[in-house]
């Protein structure tokens, strides 16, 4: 049953033009910081490993957005077509199901995180710390599928919410100016966590308030917690 599960819901993500577009968004990201980035570092005549905790910071926080929004508008249309009554009578409950969507699309969105920081080739971080780092940011995901649906009714509404929480990811690139306890002030953004661990690798601990460590148990800690409520409130909006 589960693999015919897993084998539907991936033919279901190949049949949208949308999704298809947004599963091959790794990949271009991974060309462009790979072989694009360092031609206009040439013609701009600047070095961009100075930059090396920017421009992995920038490219691997779209990665739970993009996949949020893949298993946002999952969601969203399967709310269209009445399908949660009939999950209700199934042999899966809707815990169950959510869960298997949940770790289907998180492990797409670890892969591709991994894929993008390791592709870029840039920061010299080591596979463990690209590990970490990917599964830090790829927790983010479920965040933004629950926060599309719990806040729309419709794909048009998701769209608009979709832009809205895009819009969050400016504030821990604000964060990357700051090196004292002021880049706190965005911490409440989910992204915020793998940045600030990206750039504590690549500056060195000395040059922040937290180590690596730090960073990363805080920020999976809160991550957590966010998601838990999160997905309350998603199951809450669903059921009225």
């Amino acid at each position: 049953m589960y693999k015919t599960f897993i084998i539907s819901e991936w033919k279901n993500w190949v049949r949208d033009r949308m999704t298809r577009f947004m599963l091959i968004y790794p990949i271009i990201f991974g060309l462009f910081g790979r072989y694009l980035l360092p031609e206009i570092a040439y013609m701009g005549d600047f070095f961009l490993e100075a930059y090396a905790d920017i421009v992995l910071a920038i490219l691997a926080m779209f990665i739970p957005q993009i996949f949020g929004a893949l298993l946002g508008f999952s969601l969203l249309d399967e709310r269209d077509d009445n399908v949660m009554p009939t999950i209700r009578v199934s042999p899966l409950n809707l815990h169950q199901y959510f869960s298997f969507k949940i770790v289907m699309t998180l492990i797409l969105s670890f892969l591709a995180a991994v894929f993008v920081i390791w592709f870029v080739d840039i920061g010299g971080l080591s596979w463990r710390n690209i590990l970490l780092v990917s599964f830090l940011a790829s927790l983010g995901t479920p965040i933004n599928a629950f926060l599309i649906n719990a806040l729309s009714r419709n794909k048009i509404e998701g769209f608009a919410v979709m832009k809205g929480i895009g819009t969050l990811i400016v504030f821990p690139i604000i964060a990357l100016f700051f090196t004292d306890a002021k880049e706190f002030f965005f911490a409440f953004v989910p992204a915020f966590w793998p940045v600030k661990a990206i750039s504590s690798l690549i500056r060195g601990a000395e040059a922040l308030p937290l180590n690596f460590s730090s960073y990363f148990a805080l920020g999976l800690v809160y991550v957590l917690i966010l998601n838990f409520f999160a997905y309350r409130f998603f199951l809450q909006k669903i059921r009225t």
